[in-house]
């Protein structure tokens, strides 16, 4: 008779609820939030599994990817949907949650959600992670250029780094205190754009 599985995931655990084909509960546990540990379970208590689902979420391309690798077959199910049917149910907790997962893995009644490949996540973490260094360099640039305002000191169009330090260098004679004030900011900035550089260069 084949069985199917819910997990109702979390930062650190996963709850699951195994049912059988008529969606009698045969089984719940809790297992650490990682495929590998999720799929010795899933093999060690699950004979003739047919289907698990997961809920879209932080972890579901990690773990969506990590059960299929090791041939769990695993199908992540859009989590508004999901919350419509869960909703539903008298007590709302982990527990149920999982058993409503399962129930839906059983009967199939789901949106699937098509999860992209895990080349495509790491050339949109790169992306995102050269946005994220972008932004921040501008910011930190806005913020230096405001803050040498204060003391009458103006900054003025620096395009590079080694222009940025040539006018610093020059209003630091003016105001040598404040060469340490920002000295934090400016190494900070440096750093990111060495940072940018890397990131171009490849």
């Amino acid at each position: 008779m084949p069985i199917f599985a819910g997990l109702d995931v979390s930062d650190k655990t996963t709850h699951v609820c195994v049912v059988d084909a008529d969606g009698v509960v045969l089984k719940r546990d809790v297992v650490a939030s990682d495929p590998d540990l999720l799929a010795k379970w899933l093999g060690n208590h699950c004979p003739g599994l047919a289907r698990v689902v997961l809920e879209t979420g932080p972890l579901s391309t990690f773990l969506y990817h990590g059960l299929n690798e090791r041939s769990i077959p695993v199908e992540c199910i859009c989590a508004r949907h999901a919350k419509g049917v869960l909703a539903a149910r008298v007590h709302k907790s982990d527990v149920h949650d999982a058993e409503g997962l399962a129930q839906l893995a059983r009967t199939g009644w789901f949106k699937r959600v098509h999860m992209k490949a895990s080349a495509t996540h790491i050339d949109r973490a790169t992306l995102r992670i050269r946005v994220q260094l972008i932004t921040t360099r501008v910011a930190m640039g806005n913020q230096l250029r405001g803050l040498l305002k204060l003391f009458g000191l103006r900054l003025g169009a620096v395009r590079t780094p080694g222009k940025r330090r040539e006018r610093l260098t020059a209003l630091y004679q003016q105001r040598p205190d404040l060469e340490p004030l920002f000295a934090p900011l400016v190494t900070s900035m440096e750093i990111i754009e060495e940072q940018l550089r890397a990131f171009n260069g490849n």
